[in-house]
């Protein structure tokens, strides 16, 4: 028989009705509330710098223009910025990544030696620092100033993440299952590549996009530590030529010149916002299935 004859059709209460149709407004109401604001920015971006300041961009672009986008990408820095805002983010995220389950793996085990001694020292880094001046001093003195290194090495590991991954271990990986390997002869070693990592992705994907989007995002390490404009990421280069546009805007004498380049200024806000994050946004879609699993897995209570 086939299966849509069996099927039952699921008959719901006038109350359920009710829930699930405030439910479903709700939801609706909250995803228009988060959606606006990046419409909103895609579509100034899009219009003319007279319809921004004016207020006449509302839901879609008005006076389609591409002019933000040519301001920004005429500045051939910007491609520079974007390969080292690649470079860092890929190399970075992939220490991150790695430095993050070789520590959670172990302290998921129950028979680590001193394990709560660790545990205490890693908790310990989460509630004190050593502040931005020490910070700058040990940079120093480990002679990675302005260079690539220092970009990626700094926080090579966050330890609220460490912590989620530890517990996805604890939870996900019995100690049924460890023994059984070991009775077959398999270590530590073998046992964390072949059967702890292909049974970690959905964590993995988390905590690589979270990392991912801290290095894409990351501005004030660059601003603190890198001198050389070769080395800049992209938010350096999109700071500079919004902070030129703002400065050539109150330097004009003529009213009619100012309250142009005022508008420009005011459309590389959005268009620059729109280049910055619609990368890093592209990313979300791959890792979508993962995303809930791990982050809900990964947070319980071990």
């Amino acid at each position: 028989m086939p299966k849509k004859a069996i099927r039952k059709k699921i008959q719901y209460s006038t109350s359920e009705k009710i829930f699930y149709a405030i439910t479903y407004t709700i939801i609706t109401l909250l995803m228009l509330v988060v959606l606006y604001p990046l419409i909103y920015v895609v579509a100034c971006s899009f219009s003319s710098p007279n319809a921004v300041i004016t207020g006449k961009v509302i839901l879609w672009p008005v006076d389609f223009s591409l002019v933000g986008y040519q301001e920004v990408f005429k500045d051939s820095s910007v491609w520079i910025g974007y390969k080292n805002t690649i470079l860092y983010t890929v190399v970075g995220t992939s220490i991150n990544v790695a430095m993050t389950l070789i520590c959670a793996y172990p302290l998921s085990r129950k028979g680590l030696p001193h394990k709560g001694f660790f545990t205490f020292l890693f908790s310990f880094t989460m509630m004190f620092g050593g502040g931005m001046i020490p910070s700058y001093l040990l940079m120093r003195d480990l002679h990675i100033l302005n260079s690539f290194w220092v970009m990626v090495i700094p926080g090579a590991m966050a330890v609220y993440q460490m912590v989620i991954v530890r517990t996805f271990f604890q939870t996900n990986l019995p100690g049924e299952l460890i023994e059984a390997t070991q009775v077959d002869g398999c270590n530590d070693i073998r046992f964390f590549f072949q059967f702890a990592l292909p049974l970690s992705k959905a964590v993995i994907a988390v905590i690589a996009l979270q990392y991912a989007i801290g290095h894409w995002n990351d501005y004030f390490n660059a601003f603190l530590y890198l001198s050389s404009e070769s080395k800049y990421p992209l938010q350096i280069y999109l700071r500079k030529i919004l902070t030129m546009a703002q400065v050539a805007a109150n330097a004009a004498e003529d009213d009619e010149l100012a309250s142009a380049l005022v508008g420009l200024s005011e459309l590389l806000r959005y268009a620059l916002i729109v280049v910055a994050t619609v990368p890093i946004l592209c990313v979300y879609p791959f890792i979508q299935k993962y995303f809930v699993q791990g982050v809900m897995v990964g947070s319980l209570k071990g």
